[in-house]
């Protein structure tokens, strides 16, 4: 097994070609000239435009991409699908076999490999799979909280233009925080969060001022996005949902690619009450960017996609006045139901509550999340196929004690 694993890696440094020189060790790391291609999980075999831009940012075809599946239970099978979707769509990817629960393998020994790093850096483009998160960083960063010779490689090809694509635990990892083992959603609001525990230390590929979460608005994630945001000062979050990519270049733009779009989170202006009992925030900022959309993490700019150029939302006579509500607004896609709504209604404001459910043990918990159309709220919206862009919508959150409605129903 390890004489096979040698080989391979031999065959993938003799065929890798670099994009440029390695910088001097004396040298001040220079900043990254690549991109990164943020998946927010379930990527189907079948999506082109998420596959084919990757492939495309690593070189274009025949472009050598090493593929990760430290995240996966079962690294390798894994690694070979991933494999087998790159090489389909024109890439020469290959398996680097770095895994904390890959057989008759020692990962810190593999992640100091010298031949396993100069395969890697000798990459176009890097792809992290899925899986717990906690796996690739423990794999990659060494005990001292240092990197890894193989993660100083994945850098390297960052850094001088190539690709680092991560679906889903690998998206996880491209803030400089990730959540490491979270509790559900809702206990997030009701607990917080602690370092160390539900949070960690990420890769940081994106930097230190934004953080990044997946499977982000089918599962309700904003809602524990903005507690670990406000825990470690981050004033921008970005959420992806499945199937879909947020591309972020060497610029820092964002685009978001694929099935349906992701939620940038503002909390520049966010405030808590320290003296009131359970989570709060007010004056949170939330936007949905759909897919073709464009947003500039450095200017805070939005540019709609081609679709929706023409489509800015107006005030119009004929929309309904009737109460915007959820129920469960952390359900499948709950939130941005309610912010379409909301900007499909003459009223300003929609709420959303969350509840710990009749089976819990202390059903009376509750949120109020509260949606508010102000003079910075705008919509844009395309014809065919139908669909949303909303930016800078206000939500303020606070606990809600209902437990009275829900034990007498």
């Amino acid at each position: 097994m390890r004489m096979a694993i040698r080989f391979l890696l031999q065959a993938a440094l003799m065929l890798a070609v670099p994009l440029g020189a390695a910088a001097s060790d004396s040298a001040p790391p220079a900043a990254p000239r690549g991109s990164l291609v943020i998946i927010g999980g379930n990527l189907r075999p079948d999506n082109d435009a998420v596959w084919q831009r990757i492939v495309q940012l690593a070189g274009g075809p025949g472009a050598r991409i090493a593929v990760f599946a430290s995240a996966a239970a079962d690294p390798a099978p894994v690694a070979a699908a991933i494999v087998g979707y790159l090489n389909r769509y024109g890439a020469d990817a290959f398996q680097v076999p770095l895994a904390v629960k890959l057989a008759d393998s020692d990962y810190r020994k593999a992640a100091e490999d010298p031949l396993l790093a100069d395969a890697v850096r000798g990459a176009g483009g890097v792809f992290f799979s899925g899986g717990d998160q906690a796996r690739i960083t423990q794999a990659l960063v060494r005990e001292d909280g240092s990197r890894s010779a193989v993660l100083d490689a994945v850098w390297e090809v960052y850094r001088r233009g190539g690709v680092v694509a991560g679906n889903s635990a690998g998206a996880a990892v491209m803030s400089s925080t990730m959540f490491y083992a979270p509790k559900t959603v809702f206990a997030t609001l009701r607990g917080g969060v602690t370092d160390g525990q539900e949070i960690a230390p990420g890769l940081g590929f994106i930097g230190d001022d934004v953080f990044v979460d997946q499977h982000f608005l089918v599962r309700g994630r904003f809602a524990r996005m903005i507690p670990a945001m406000l825990k470690k000062g981050y004033k921008y979050g970005l959420g992806i949902d499945e199937n879909t990519a947020m591309v972020v270049d060497a610029q820092r733009r964002v685009e978001i690619v694929g099935h349906k779009g992701a939620l940038l989170v503002d909390l520049s202006r966010a405030t808590t009450d320290a003296a009131r009992a359970g989570f709060n925030v007010s004056n949170a900022v939330i936007s949905y960017l759909d897919s073709g959309d464009l947003y500039d993490l450095a200017t805070h700019t939005f540019t709609p996609s081609a679709a929706k150029a023409g489509g800015r939302l107006g005030p119009r006579k004929d929309l309904v006045a009737d109460p915007v509500f959820s129920p469960d607004i952390l359900g499948r896609n709950a939130l941005v139901e309610l912010m379409e709504n909301l900007m499909n209604n003459r009223r300003s404001e929609a709420i959303g509550i969350a509840t710990s459910g009749r089976s819990a043990t202390l059903p009376e918990l509750g949120f109020q999340f509260t949606l508010t159309k102000t003079r910075d709220s705008v919509g844009y919206a395309s014809a065919a196929p139908h669909s949303y862009s909303i930016l800078r919508m206000r939500l303020d959150i606070r606990p809600l004690d209902i437990g009275q409605s829900l034990s007498t129903q």
